[in-house]
């Protein structure tokens, strides 16, 4: 284990979360990848799974790609099947501490490498999973998870939540050792600027039109059906872009889709070029689309459940009671009735002052710090979205 400041802390991340349309979590861990290469007191290991075996090394950084059998019906995402190939993976490695990105098998690889090792294990809880397999199975299945994660958790040096709404789960669970590691934005990319002037034009919006945007996934918590429920109760002045992989296209002649957008800058071009965030989700373990549409100076309409109430107030945006394209299209209405241009500014300024990712991975890494100095986490405060405080990185 790494004890000396003058050694580079040597993280490992491993996850399952990665695949060719993945969200939230590979854009932490791309951020995270990127931040630690222009540091010179860290290095990072990042193991994710793929079709084939693959590793990459430059300047310290390391990316490992391991075998992984495709989910079906799962945008791409691959499930390892054993955890002993990521298990001695990440022994070869031999990090001074390392990250599980989800709750499946690469948890229990993270856990038998830092045995073998003697290193500290952290998990991140990016995903609700008891709520995700009782939308699909019924809710009998929420106790068995809720005690699987209970157990897992539990052997874990120390667990990070993106949300309050996360940790207050995780301590329902008996989960102790948790601290609230939001997710950030890179602000250079998510701007006001990137507003593109031809974009609406190439979609057919008018000029004077109110457009609403969503990006994101088109999964059964999302709701994107009540986003176009949402887009029929309001008046023509009204359009909606939806943007991301087998997103519905209902012939409405105000409805707009696009694709997956890979590219930052070309998301943050859509996002920009649009005048609010529509988004339906009620079970937001963060909320990673609210914060990058808040960098480009976007009022949210959101709904008041989940993480997204951490996100938005009235001084960013609007949040509807119910996921309904009801309470949605009366949120909309509500919004655009007082001066949603100095809300969609006061989301840049909150997106700038709390959410770059340089503060909270500074955080995170101090803490990683300590935790393979001391063996313990200590002055886990943190201050609340929107406050004032600025975020300290004391030990």
């Amino acid at each position: 284990m790494n004890t000396s400041s003058h050694t580079p802390l040597h993280i490992a991340d491993v996850t399952m979360f990665w695949g060719p349309a993945s969200g939230g979590v590979r854009r932490y861990l791309e951020a995270k990848h990127a931040h630690i290469g222009g540091r010179d007191d860290c290095r990072h290991s990042l193991l994710v799974p793929d079709a084939r075996a693959a590793c990459r090394r430059q300047d310290g950084q390391t990316i490992c790609h391991l075998p992984a059998r495709r989910l079906p019906a799962g945008d791409g995402y691959r499930f390892p099947l054993r955890p002993g190939p990521w298990r001695n993976a990440l022994v070869s490695l031999a990090p001074d501490i390392i990250e599980a990105g989800d709750p499946y098998v690469t948890a229990h690889a993270a856990l038998a490498a830092g045995r073998a090792l003697g290193v500290p294990t952290v998990a991140f809880f990016h995903s609700d999973l008891s709520r995700l397999l009782a939308l699909r199975f019924g809710e009998w299945v929420r106790a068995l998870s809720s005690r699987y994660l209970a157990e897992l958790y539990g052997r874990f040096d120390w667990v990070l939540a993106p949300s309050e709404v996360m940790a207050a789960q995780l301590d329902d669970l008996g989960v102790r050792h948790v601290s609230v590691q939001r997710l950030g934005v890179d602000t250079d990319v998510f701007r006001p600027t990137r507003r593109g002037p031809t974009v609406r034009s190439a979609i057919r919006v008018p000029s004077d039109a109110r457009l609403l945007v969503f990006a994101g996934r088109n999964t059964r918590e999302k709701h994107v059906d009540q986003l176009l429920e949402c887009l029929d109760r309001l008046g023509d002045a009204y359009y909606l872009l939806l943007i991301g992989a087998n997103m519905p296209d209902n012939g409405h002649p105000r409805l707009r889709v696009v694709g997956y957008v890979a590219d930052e800058e070309t998301l943050a071009m859509y996002l920009a070029s649009a005048d609010a965030l529509l988004h339906a989700g009620d079970a937001e373990t963060f909320g990673l689309v609210i914060l990058e549409a808040m960098a480009c100076g976007l009022p949210v309409v959101g709904v008041h459940a989940g993480a997204t109430p951490e996100l938005v107030d009235e001084e960013v945006g609007q949040l509807a009671l119910r996921a309904t394209g009801e309470a949605l299209a009366e949120a909309v209405t509500a919004l655009f009735e007082r001066d949603w241009q100095a809300a969609g500014a006061a989301a840049r300024r909150r997106a700038v002052r709390h959410y770059g990712w340089e503060p909270q991975l500074d955080w995170q890494i101090a803490r990683m710090e300590q935790l393979c100095r001391e063996g313990r986490i200590s002055d886990d405060s943190r201050p609340l979205p929107g406050s004032t405080g600025e975020i300290s990185l004391s030990a």
